[in-house]
């Protein structure tokens, strides 16, 4: 086990012991801890600015809410003012126990804005222009009393401000128009400085500010959680000295406030140093508070299409999966959004069907995010390897570019079984956060997915049943799958987006369209799992991952099924992770030789995490008429790879009986993305079986399946040793491999093979064109042939022989010349306008005499 320490990390455990301690004693102060504090009602959460994550600290604290929370930099404690009983603040302690302080001045209207200044006076209003001021220095002989009540020069639509320690002026962003004030306190002059621009054209509550020691103010929005911040507010004349950027992503909140020691400083990270400056576990452009800045790009990139969605998760697919990835891999399918079917806003939308005989279509918003356009990208071929029965799907164009995507499947026996952020991030992917966004007043889960080639991907999942006697929409959306009603049919929507504004306001369509065709009656929603691993990987018999803990969690539970082989049943493992409270933890479990995965992690308290990983799986193709699979095993590698070497991890047998063909394939990754080989000179394996194997290395960026690079070897009874050499192949994209078997006569035969050991080198021997000698034969692959085939032959030495095709009356059909070089030889044959059929190749050599070959074209 490895763990990583950061500075970051020994500030959160030293909160944690002080926290621990102060239990057993009485109303201590805060004195300035590195912590923002949020309260939400009268819940009270941890926030670390730097990351965005969060955790509760204290429930229920008071009987009654608490807003307009300050930090009190005069006493160290925090304040806030209280619902109710009105007229009264309190005073809170770092362990969270209250002191009521009745203050009649007041007037009994409730107040949610509040700050405390160096001084100790507290600056306290609610709406309008009125506000008012309390002192709380405890060197005061009227400390806990009223000192005045003034007016704003102007009335703002804020719901918090907060002092800046630098200069000792107020700060805040209104709500809808997004500008900056600068309040001074001692007069009430408001000064509008101008529209923040990282949050120009946004419509959120800025419930939540603070301060940090070098006048950074930090403003977040209630309803997604995101943290913006504002540089050097104290310097900002005009709008042109305005610099802001996204710097983390928060917790959503609603009735609630922040509160934060203004003079504490906040880690930043350095955005060009190779180094995690604020130990949140991201470097430079990976970490969000880069966006935008020097060589980082603004995140913001294209997002996958929704056609490529829905197979993210579960043990019981992987086959599945690959097959389905297979058949489009050798249909040459290719999703185009650019010619895809337009979907256009009609006349009925957002109205409810009378008869109640709704669609998947009817909940799909369109032009909510200002798309250009909006395509189907429906994965029609999700069902019947899913338990989806219905599904329809949308892409969200900008710019030629795929912005954000909607998922909608029915399933009629219980919640859809797929979700991107279980799988993602074994997968090369990253969750960089996971907390709540607030749509329509409800707490939903949303996370961040950093993918492998660098994109985010903001995303939320929600489904809908109908209850009530089908009156209403009950909605649910949870981490954890098994948290869902079983066996009740679900329309179920996966939502992802390049922003999250965009996915906060599909996401809020989605709940309206829903509410139009039948009223929500209920919210059943869970919390976010406050330990979560961000990434990891499988390597050489061990679970690499790196674990993030919000909450200063000393130890989880992890509980596993897996599988050491596609055919093999599953087996447990049930272990304890120290993480000693740190923030972040990386760690190897061993496992041994796995192909797939799945596990949860948790304390037993908190909502756990779930995950699923698996290797790139074997398959079989045995779809023909005609062909019949007897059997199948996979099983694990006793081979001692190369440390230079790319394994392709465990064996395959199969026996068919076939009169076309029959093969196997092995994706090189669980997802069929695509892996750069070109680096490795050969191909290595051992094989055995019946006769002539072809072996095919799939491109990604190959559309026409003949085209594809390929070979052949014999194989007999007794294991070989072959290698294919791979100098020319250019092999920077391959898929996966294909292995087949074919009758070549279209009679019945029974075909085997036994390949083992698989793995791409730097080093090579004896290549398969040493096996491949024989100057009587001549051979097709594939046979059948659909549209393309390769003929190959052996010459001696160099000669221009005539290659002949007839058809089974003795027509000749096709005729072509060909200058053999000494060696094996490929001609290419087309269909054209061949019907189906067998037909007889025949090449004219002054050299050979080679057998007929006979061509099955389907």
């Amino acid at each position: 086990m490895k763990t990583l320490y950061t500075s970051i990390n020994k500030l959160v455990f030293i909160a944690f012991a002080l926290f621990s301690f102060s239990n057993h004693a009485q109303d201590i102060p805060f004195n300035c801890d590195f912590n923002a504090y949020l309260f939400q009602y009268n819940d009270v959460y941890a926030i670390d600015l730097a990351s965005g994550n969060s955790y509760m600290v204290a429930e229920d604290v008071t009987p009654g809410n608490i807003n307009a929370t300050a930090y009190n930099p005069a006493d160290g404690y925090i304040w806030g003012y209280l619902k109710t009983p009105a007229k009264t603040i309190v005073r809170i302690g770092k362990n969270f126990t209250t002191t009521e302080f009745y203050i009649n001045e007041l007037d009994s209207s409730n107040k949610y804005v509040g700050d405390v200044s160096s001084e100790g006076i507290y600056y306290l209003k609610g709406s309008g222009t009125t506000y008012f001021k309390i002192d709380l220095n405890p060197e005061s002989i009227n400390y806990g009393k009223y000192q005045s009540t003034e007016t704003l020069s102007q009335n703002i639509s804020i719901h918090d401000w907060a002092f800046n320690a630098v200069d000792n002026q107020l700060y805040a962003v209104e709500k809808g128009t997004n500008i900056l004030y600068r309040i001074n306190p001692n007069n009430g002059v408001v000064t509008a400085l101008g529209v923040v621009p990282i949050i120009s054209g946004l419509n959120y509550t800025y419930g939540a500010v603070y301060f940090d020691a070098d006048g950074r103010f930090y403003v977040s929005a209630n309803q997604t959680g995101t943290i913006y911040v504002i540089q050097n507010v104290q310097n900002v004349m005009i709008v042109a000295d305005i610099e802001s950027n996204l710097f983390a992503f928060g917790p959503s909140s609603a009735s609630n406030d922040g509160a934060r020691c203004p003079t504490a400083p906040v880690l930043q990270e350095i955005c060009d140093n190779g180094i995690d400056d604020d130990g949140d576990g991201l470097i430079d452009c990976e970490d969000p508070s880069c966006s935008g800045f020097g060589m980082c790009e603004v995140i913001q990139l294209s997002t996958s299409s929704s056609n490529d969605g829905g197979l993210e998760s579960n043990s019981r697919l992987s086959e599945q999966i690959n097959a389905r990835n297979f058949k489009r891999a050798k249909t040459s399918y290719k999703f185009n959004a650019l010619k895809a079917p337009k979907v256009r806003k009609g006349a009925f939308y957002a109205a409810r069907n009378a008869d109640s005989n709704f669609t998947l279509q009817d909940f799909v918003p369109l032009t909510t995010i200002n798309e250009d356009e909006a395509v189907e990208a429906t994965p029609s071929d999700l069902i019947g390897i899913t338990n989806a029965t219905e599904i329809y799907a949308v892409d969200y164009m900008k710019n030629n570019n795929s912005v954000a995507s909607v998922l909608a499947l029915k399933t009629e026996n219980g919640v859809y079984e797929h979700t991107k952020y279980i799988c993602d991030r074994l997968l090369g992917g990253e969750l960089i956060s996971v907390s709540t966004i607030d749509i329509n007043e409800q707490q939903f889960i949303k996370s961040i997915i950093k993918n492998e080639d660098g994109s985010y991907e903001f995303v939320l999942s929600l489904s809908a049943k109908v209850v009530n006697d089908d009156a209403n929409f009950a909605i649910e959306s949870h981490w954890n799958l098994d948290q869902y009603e079983e066996n009740v049919t679900f329309y179920n929507f996966q939502i992802w987006s390049n922003s999250i504004d965009d996915l906060y306001t599909l996401g809020q369509e989605v709940l309206n369209l829903l509410e139009v065709e039948k009223p929500i009656l209920s919210y059943n929603n869970s919390t976010p799992p406050t330990v979560f691993v961000r990434k990891g990987s499988y390597h050489n018999g061990g679970l690499d991952v790196q674990i993030v803990n919000t909450n200063g969690t000393e130890a989880i539970n992890l509980d596993a099924g897996y599988r050491t082989t596609e055919t093999e049943d599953f087996q447990n493992l049930y272990t304890t992770v120290n993480l000693n409270g740190n923030y972040i933890t990386n760690v190897t479990i061993d496992t041994g030789r796995l192909f797939d995965i799945g596990f949860r992690i948790g304390d037993g308290i908190a909502t756990p995490d779930d995950l699923f990983m698996s290797d790139g799986p074997w398959g079989v193709d045995a779809s023909r008429s005609g062909t019949e699979l007897t059997e199948y095993v996979v099983t694990t590698n006793d081979f001692d790879f190369d440390s230079a070497d790319y394994p392709i991890e465990r064996n395959v047998n199969l026996t068919a009986t076939t009169d076309s063909y029959v093969a196997a394939y092995r994706a090189l990754t669980p997802r069929f993305q695509a892996v750069d080989v070109s680096g490795y000179n050969s191909f290595n394996f051992s094989a055995s079986g019946t006769g002539e194997l072809e072996i095919t290395f799939v491109r990604e960026s190959i559309t026409i399946w003949e085209e594809q690079f390929k070979t052949t070897v014999n194989m007999n009874e007794t294991l070989q040793d072959y290698t294919v050499i791979l100098d020319d192949a250019n092999l920077n994209d391959v898929v996966t491999i294909v292995f087949t078997m074919a009758s070549e006569d279209g009679t019945t035969n029974t075909k085997e093979m036994s390949i083992n050991n698989l793995r791409f080198s730097e080093t090579s021997a004896l290549s398969v064109s040493e096996y491949t000698t024989d100057t009587n034969t001549i051979k097709a692959f594939p046979n059948p042939m659909i549209s393309q085939a390769e003929v190959q032959f052996t010459v001696g030495q160099n000669e221009t022989v005539q290659f002949i095709m007839y058809n089974q009356l003795g027509k000749q059909v096709y005729s072509t010349t060909y200058n053999a070089q000494t060696g094996k030889n490929n001609i290419s044959i087309r269909r054209a306008n061949l019907s189906s059929g067998l037909y007889f190749c025949k090449i004219v050599s002054n050299q050979h005499n080679y057998n007929p070959l006979k061509l099955i074209i389907n």
